[in-house]
């Protein structure tokens, strides 16, 4: 029965009421943390990955990742706003679901935030080569850009470690400043790809059919993760209960929208073939359509600029979620400890050579798979957190109520299932090993220093 035990939403929300860590995000920010941590990892990154399963309908495959991303987030926006603590969905579980979902869904939530600012890294360093190459005509050795090990890619991960150990505050004014400049960025792109739009390149439109669509999706639903964010900072919100609930919906909807433009406009203008296989896509479109180079030259500069504002949101993301699984006891104490400036800066710090290594070693394409699959479960986990919460705490203040309880919880469960399934073997075979991994360190580890088991096993 241990691992049937569930932490009280009293208790949970005590915790994030008596926090160590410092209030100072409005609604502005979070919407900024939300939209930094997902636009951009997609379509600067993943388009090149997803166009040739589904071709031209890629654009229709970014709408259908979307439209499994809404359910999930009006279930995020429910309990955010119900129990607005750092953990995010690992928290949301721990109280409806027992603690060994919960720690799967941590687990998983690890899985998701550490390996997708590894593949962001790896598109930022895509991107530094085609600025490098467009400005000053060199690019970095293929050796130190991901034939054996890539470089560019660690270097941002450990940039984006330091700007987080300045503290929140700073952190979020970054966010900010970079968020604007990649939307500015894809609006740019977007406008110059309409002049070179040829309608002959979206025939024919889905050469693989509605299998090359959902396929195309579950790989692009990677590009979707990070609307969650705002959820992790839910010790660190002036109004969490208002707000949390407003950046992810919020969020949500500008992501989709710039996605499904620069997907259509892209491929509209250059067709697959230019898009396939490259880690700088979209400067590769523009490049193609004109005659000069600084069309590209400016996305480039904005993609560096911007892209390591992923890397910078993520990893706060996953910070946070070990704050609250270490304040659990499921992990060490190390993870919750606060620093000077209010930050957990041994957890940042270990977070951030973790992940520098991970980007510098792994290949792109294996990093967003890895991700999609982490992401789907703890998505999953949470519309039936809200069914569950709907039953057991009906009398909970709510700040935001998903609609038509449980038949949107209950389509955000079937289209993750539905997305999981499209998902290739050796992705399922990673995630079983990380999974086994996982299961390992509870038993050993999390079960028996559980705050809430019995008091003799805390000694142990």
């Amino acid at each position: 029965m241990s691992l049937l035990r569930t932490k009280p939403v009293d208790q949970l929300t005590g915790d994030g009421e008596h926090t160590s860590l410092r209030r100072t995000l409005g609604l502005v920010p979070l919407v900024a943390l939300s939209v930094g941590a997902t636009l951009g990892t997609g379509i600067f990154v993943v388009l090149g990955q997803a166009a040739p399963v589904a071709g031209p309908a890629v654009a229709v495959s970014f709408a259908v990742a979307a439209l499994a991303a809404l359910f999930s987030a009006l279930s995020y926006a429910e309990l955010a706003g119900a129990v607005p603590v750092a953990g995010s969905a690992y928290s949301y579980t721990y109280a409806t679901l027992g603690e060994l979902v919960a720690w799967v869904c941590g687990w998983c939530l690890l899985l998701e935030y550490g390996v997708s600012v590894a593949a962001v890294a790896v598109g930022w360093s895509g991107y530094l080569n085609a600025f490098l190459d467009a400005t000053l005509g060199v690019q970095l050795p293929a050796a130190l850009s991901g034939e054996v090990v890539n470089l560019p890619a660690a270097v941002v991960v450990l940039l984006a470690t330091g700007v987080l150990l300045g503290g929140v505050r700073e952190s979020a004014a970054v966010t900010t400043v970079t968020t604007a400049l990649k939307v500015l960025v894809l609006l740019f792109f977007v406008v110059v790809a309409v002049f070179g739009f040829q309608a002959g390149n979206l025939a024919p439109f889905a050469p693989a059919g509605v299998a090359g669509i959902t396929g195309a999706a579950s790989l692009v639903f990677f590009s979707f993760i990070g609307f969650d964010a705002a959820s992790t900072a839910g010790e660190e919100a002036k109004n969490p209960q208002r707000d949390l609930p407003r950046a992810i919906v919020i969020s949500l909807a500008i992501v989709t929208v710039v996605y499904v433009l620069v997907a259509l406009t892209a491929v509209g203008a250059a067709g697959v073939g230019v898009l396939e296989g490259s880690d700088a896509s979209l400067a590769a479109v523009l490049r193609q359509l004109t005659d000069q180079t600084w069309p590209a030259t400016v996305l480039s500069a904005g993609a560096v600029v911007a892209i390591a504002s992923v890397v910078l949101t993520v990893l706060y993301g996953q910070t946070r979620v070990l704050v609250a699984m270490s304040r659990d006891g499921l992990v060490p104490r190390v993870f919750s400890r606060v620093g000077a400036r209010r930050v957990p800066t041994s957890n940042t710090v270990i977070v951030g050579v973790v992940v520098a290594v991970l980007a510098a070693l792994v290949p792109l394409g294996q990093l967003a798979e890895a991700t999609s699959i982490g992401t789907l479960v703890a998505f999953g986990l949470v519309n039936i957190g809200v069914i569950v919460l709907r039953r057991t705490r009906p009398d909970l203040p709510r700040g935001f109520r998903t609609p038509w309880v449980p038949v949107v919880p209950l389509l955000g469960l079937g289209m993750c299932v539905l997305l999981v399934a499209g998902l290739a073997p050796a992705t399922w075979l990673a995630f079983g090993i990380w999974s086994v991994v996982g299961l390992v360190v509870y038993f050993a580890y999390g079960r028996r220093h559980s705050k809430l088991a019995p008091a003799p096993a805390q000694g142990e």
